[in-house]
């Protein structure tokens, strides 16, 4: 609950101001009641307020608590971001209890994880940037890999966010439900920006596995489709809508050159007792429903049921920066504030 940050807008609520959790304020005021204005808004500002429940009030208002008291809203904006629970695969609990088992959320250093090789599994942003640091820190590194897109983190000579903003890559809409759950496209900034994909990571040394499927005593099994799920992270969507916005505009073509060959020679079990420690990247799920209780707000994967941001089950109930809340852009910052213009017009419509 610690880490959720919260904001309301409350018409003539008890108190009209929006909160934030300690760990996401990067300096809370030493009285937790001491308030501040929003530059160009007149709402007031409270940090260092964690919330902890939120209800649909018998008065068709919100009822809300808070590490500072109770708090009443007629109108509750949701904007805890889009990475909440860490989730694990059902074949985590395949592995031995003695053997040291975290979720990324949770890793900050390669000296916290004891001493021997490192099994990551989940190789997604997160998955493939711990994979790198714990292998530069001199760490024997498996990596149990799933579908991630990826990307050359340049194109030409444009930064690759510029061809997903500009090719309308970042605008697109939900395909489908299940692509909520999508890794995003694989690249880092460390060093100013460079790619970091699967084969990347073979190159420097890493073993790349196929998707972990259990332990049995102190063997662990791998699906026998690295080649696959290699190949299924190419993006050629992305490439082709990049060809097209040079013909388009007349841009200078880019060098796109074909992806290079991996080594598909990954062994199908290893021998835990060579592991100190499992890191699992394996993604996020919505974490709304242990501390919303608004019946049918959400759908059976835990996110919003809403249309723009607004709950199409809870009048005065809405949300941002949710995963594919209307583009594909609409988690990241740089596309959150075009939701937020249109729940802050919605808002300001029903108000009159």
């Amino acid at each position: 609950m610690g880490g959720r940050t919260f904001e309301h807008h409350a018409r003539g609520g008890q108190r009209g101001a929006p909160t934030r959790s300690r760990r996401s304020s990067a300096a809370a005021p030493t009285d937790p009641r001491q308030t501040d204005r929003v530059a160009g808004c007149a709402a007031p500002v409270r940090e260092g307020v964690a919330v902890t429940a939120l209800g649909c009030g018998a008065d068709g208002g919100f009822a809300l608590e808070t590490s500072d008291g109770p708090l009443r809203a007629a109108t509750v904006v949701v904007a805890t971001g889009a990475y909440q629970r860490p989730h694990r695969p059902a074949t985590a609990a395949t592995l031995p209890a003695g053997l040291q088992q975290l979720d990324v959320d949770d890793y900050r250093d390669p000296g916290d994880l004891a001493p021997g090789a490192v099994l990551v599994v989940g190789s997604g942003q997160s998955g493939c940037q711990v994979a790198e640091e714990l292998h530069g820190a001199g760490r024997d590194v498996y990596l149990a890999c799933g579908r991630a897109p990826w990307a050359p983190r340049r194109i030409g000579n444009r930064d690759l966010l510029w061809w997903l903003l500009e090719t309308g890559f970042l605008d697109g809409a939900l395909p489908d439900p299940s692509a909520r759950l999508f890794a995003n496209v694989l690249a880092s900034g460390h060093g100013g920006g460079r790619d970091l994909h699967l084969r990347t990571l073979q190159r420097r040394g890493v073993a790349l596995l196929g998707r972990f499927l259990g332990a049995d005593g102190d063997v662990s099994h791998f699906a026998r489709d690295l080649g696959g799920t290699v190949a299924w992270g190419d993006n050629a969507q992305l490439m082709g809508m990049v060809r097209r916005l040079v013909a388009e505009r007349g841009l200078p073509a880019p060098a796109i050159a074909g992806p290079e060959p991996i080594r598909d020679d990954a062994p199908a079990r290893i021998d835990l007792r060579r592991l100190g420690a499992v890191v699992f990247g394996t993604g996020f799920r919505p974490d709304y429903m242990s501390w919303v209780d608004c019946p049918g707000a959400f759908d059976e994967l835990g996110f919003p049921v809403h249309d723009d941001g607004a709950s199409t089950a809870v009048r005065g109930l809405y949300f941002v920066g949710v995963h594919f809340l209307r583009k594909r852009k609409s988690s990241l910052l740089v596309g959150v504030g075009e939701d937020a213009a249109i729940v802050a017009g919605s808002i300001a419509a029903t108000s009159r």
